[in-house]
């Protein structure tokens, strides 16, 4: 056989013998490979190449993850990963692995994975020679007396030989003696056995002591053999040795037996008397492995146990028992021992392959691990079931070899569960059973399944206006079910109903955060509300996003004061006057006092107050109309020219006010109130603001010559195929100041419209006359022939806007 090995190169490639197909979508193949190969092979010596075997390239080899399913089984064997070679990792004996069992196999599975596959590799181990034939007991002493018959026969018992077959004990060979032969019997059980046969009477007088070899020789090749030596002492007449009752005694024992145990009594008679009947016993060429779990009471012959047994260990012990009487007569008999399984080795289970994590969008019957069980018990206690314990999720199933898989069992969902443990429950099915339960740890790994939600349906912002720029204003808050990179957040603007200018240059928003800020000081005035879209979108891929509507809602502050159309505050001509006819009678409306405020509200709320007059008791004001009225006749005692101060004051808090002068004139037509209005500019006042109205001349001068400049121009422009140079402008909402008003107005508004038309036919630039209580409508259609015009009033010209 090794002979055969090495012609061979060290190993026989078996074939396939199963192969067994998984559920959809895992499948796990089993196929055997059988091995040949002799005991005590050199480390590193090459057996097989599991790579060609196996129907595997060397890339396939490395990729696929080839390993075996248990480190404890690749203890003898290794498996070079690069290039697919089998080789032998450490010192074969098989005596040590099998013993005295003829069929000598090492089992262990080979786990590919991607897809995943099992192959059941079995290597048998041949014997070869490396153990001679031992005797335990070294030298043989034997006494026997001068009286002994020819023919008695002497048991030397047996040689052990840890080989098997023809490499195991063949023969017993004696050295050359004149009296004893060797009668060599075999067993049922194979072992053979040297009895020494006295072939003629013996002289202990010619010869006290016989010196013999007895020899074992085994068959290998080369034969290996040893020796020991053979002591007859021949002692007087004891012509009666012990006899057993039994040659074999037979006995189970279980291995669960407690220490102290009687296993058996061997018992032997002698039909002498004296001291030639006393017996004592003792084992005799005892295997190690017994002498160290029996003892043997020399008085009595009972085998105690001394050692806990282990049927996983050794399953029988054979032990030869001698008896001795006091002549020094022998004999022998056999004792074995069965021990008897117990249930005393829980189930082994093993992790295989564990697919962790696991997305949580598997789908069912995908696989999660494969285990491998084992019991060491024999029979009924090393058969085993494997269930999962409470886990609904999940299932068990069966594949080969005390293999099995798990797969899932549903649709699973990490924002339920992100992870779970599966408890593997392993029983077998001795009396009472025993059960082992191993817990694996499977991470449920996340998917972008959930996409933002925000706290609420929409949202309403109150921001009083004058805000700080760049002040937050509120915070959007959104939530994500999904976690790591899919659970992160951005939150942007998408639209909005602002169409003046960007959203960008109002409001902006913190992309992480969801904090919203204002980018500029909001001003009621100029727009009230707005509304935006805000985007959440998370970080998966592809992302997935929801919208909100954010409405954004500015509240009034008392930030304006109001503002007074007519008649206009900041004149500084106190030559204009309202005309009130002598004749009017109490209620008389003299005039009106026009204002506006751009607030709303009760910020907009104007009332009206009468704080200085001439004659206090001639006017009365209306709080809320700004209506100025007679409170009685005129009277000849009363003054012609009446000065009211009038203050207009909004509602807000703190309110905010505005005042302006009424001149008023009693005459009952023009020419009547010209002189006084006339006296009224030569008056003191009118010398106080002398100055300034020769600077107002001086300007008047230098416009009318810049005027008449661009009428040339336009003149010369116009015969050049332009007709018009200037159009009219207006309607424009505004005071005499020029002042912009928003549309807005509130209660007490009164908008006016002027007009400023040039035309280039007119031949002169006059300001129209101020009428007293004379109103141009609004919307007023411009004529080209209607200009401007100049009033004489004490001597100077005045101008006056057209409404």
């Amino acid at each position: 056989m090794e002979r055969k090995q090495k012609k061979n190169g060290g190993a026989h490639r078996g074939q396939v013998l199963l192969l067994l197909q998984l559920s959809f979508p895992y499948w796990v193949a089993s196929e055997q490979i059988h091995y040949i190969i002799p005991e005590e092979m050199t480390k590193g010596t090459i057996v097989g190449n599991l790579a060609k075997d196996l129907g595997l390239s060397n890339k396939e080899l490395a990729k696929r993850n080839v390993h075996a399913a248990s480190v404890d089984d690749m203890k003898y064997f290794g498996i070079n990963t690069e290039n697919g070679n089998f080789y032998i990792n450490e010192r074969i004996d098989r005596e040590n692995i099998c013993g005295k069992i003829l069929l000598c196999l090492v089992n262990f599975e080979i786990v590919i994975e991607n897809p995943l596959n099992i192959f059941h590799v079995s290597v048998k181990i041949q014997d070869i020679n490396d153990n001679a034939p031992q005797f335990f007991n070294g030298n043989i002493n034997l006494e026997t007396s001068e009286v002994t018959l020819p023919g008695t026969k002497f048991l030397l018992g047996r040689a052990e030989d840890a080989d098997i077959g023809i490499n195991s004990l063949q023969n017993y060979q004696l050295s050359s003696n004149p009296y004893f032969i060797l009668d060599v019997e075999e067993s049922q059980d194979g072992n053979k056995f040297a009895d020494l046969v006295l072939q003629k009477p013996l002289d202990r007088e010619s010869q006290e002591s016989i010196y013999l070899v007895l020899t074992a020789v085994d068959g290998g090749e080369p034969i290996k053999n040893s020796t020991v030596q053979i002591l007859i002492n021949i002692t007087d007449a004891n012509d009666n040795p012990p006899i057993f009752t039994q040659e074999v005694y037979r006995v189970s024992l279980t291995e669960n037996a407690p220490i102290g145990t009687s296993v058996l009594q061997t018992s032997a008679s002698d039909d002498d008397e004296g001291i030639n009947a006393q017996i004592r016993y003792h084992f005799s060429n005892i295997p190690t492995n017994a002498q160290e779990k029996f003892s043997m009471d020399p008085i009595k012959g009972i085998i105690t146990l001394i050692k806990t047994l282990d049927f996983e260990e050794t399953k029988e012990y054979i032990i030869t028992v001698e008896a001795k009487d006091g002549g020094g007569l022998v004999t022998h008999c056999k004792v074995q021992i069965q021990i008897v399984d117990e249930n005393d080795n829980y189930p082994e289970i093993t992790v295989v392959s564990l697919f962790t994590p696991l997305p949580e969008n598997s789908r069912s019957e995908t696989l999660i691990a494969l285990i491998n069980v084992k019991d060491k018990d024999a029979g009924d206690n090393g058969k085993i079931t494997c269930y999962l314990k409470d886990d609904l999720s999940f299932k068990i199933l069966p594949s080969s070899n005390n293999y099995y898989t798990i797969q899932t069992d549903r649709l699973l969902d990490r924002e339920k569960a992100s992870q779970y443990n599966i408890t593997i429950t392993a029983t077998d099915k001795g009396t009472p059973p025993l059960s082992r339960h191993k817990t694996i740890l499977l991470q449920i790994s996340d998917i972008n399944d959930n996409a933002p939600t925000f706290e609420k349906t929409s949202y309403s912002i109150c921001v009083p206006e004058n805000n700080p720029s760049g002040t937050s204003i509120f915070k959007v808050k959104a939530y994500d079910l999904d976690m790591h990179q899919n659970s992160q957040i951005t939150y942007s603007i998408l639209t909005s109903n602002i169409e003046e200018l960007p959203i960008s240059s109002y409001i902006s928003i913190h992309s992480e955060t969801g904090i919203i800020y204002a980018q500029r000081s909001f001003d009621y005035e100029q727009f009230r509300e707005f509304q935006l879209q805000v985007k959440a979108q998370d970080g998966g891929s592809p992302p997935l996003s929801s919208n909100i509507t954010v409405r954004v809602f500015i509240l009034d502050r008392n930030d304006n004061s109001p503002q007074i159309l007519y008649p206009s505050p900041d004149s500084k001509d106190s030559a204009l006057f309202e005309m009130v006819p002598r004749s009017a009678e109490a209620d008389y409306l003299v005039t009106k006092v026009v204002a506006v405020d751009a607030d709303s509200g009760h910020n907009a709320w104007l009332s009206y107050q009468l704080i200085q007059a001439t004659e206090p008791a001639l006017f009365t004001i209306g709080s809320h109309t700004g209506e100025i009225r007679t409170a009685r006749t005129f009277m000849d005692r009363d003054v012609v020219k009446q000065k009211l101060v009038i203050v207009v004051k909004d509602n807000g808090q703190p309110p905010l006010s505005a005042t302006v002068t009424v001149n008023l004139v009693f005459a009952e037509n023009f020419e009547e109130a010209l002189p006084k209005m006339k006296n009224q500019l030569n008056s003191s006042e009118y010398q106080s603001d002398l100055q300034f109205y020769l600077a107002l001349a001086l300007a008047m001068i230098s416009f009318l010559f810049l005027f008449t400049v661009i009428l040339a121009l336009t003149m010369k422009h116009r015969q050049s195929g332009n007709p018009r140079f200037l159009q009219c402008f207006g309607p424009v909402p505004h005071t005499k100041t020029g002042t912009i008003f928003p549309s807005n107005f509130e209660e007490g508004t009164l908008p006016y419209s002027y007009q400023l038309c040039l035309s280039s036919e007119s031949r002169k630039n006059e300001f129209a006359v101020l009428t007293p209580k004379i109103h141009i409508a609004e919307n007023v259609l411009c004529d080209e022939k209607f200009g401007i015009s100049f009033a004489e009033i004490g001597g100077r010209n005045l101008p006056c806007e057209v409404r």
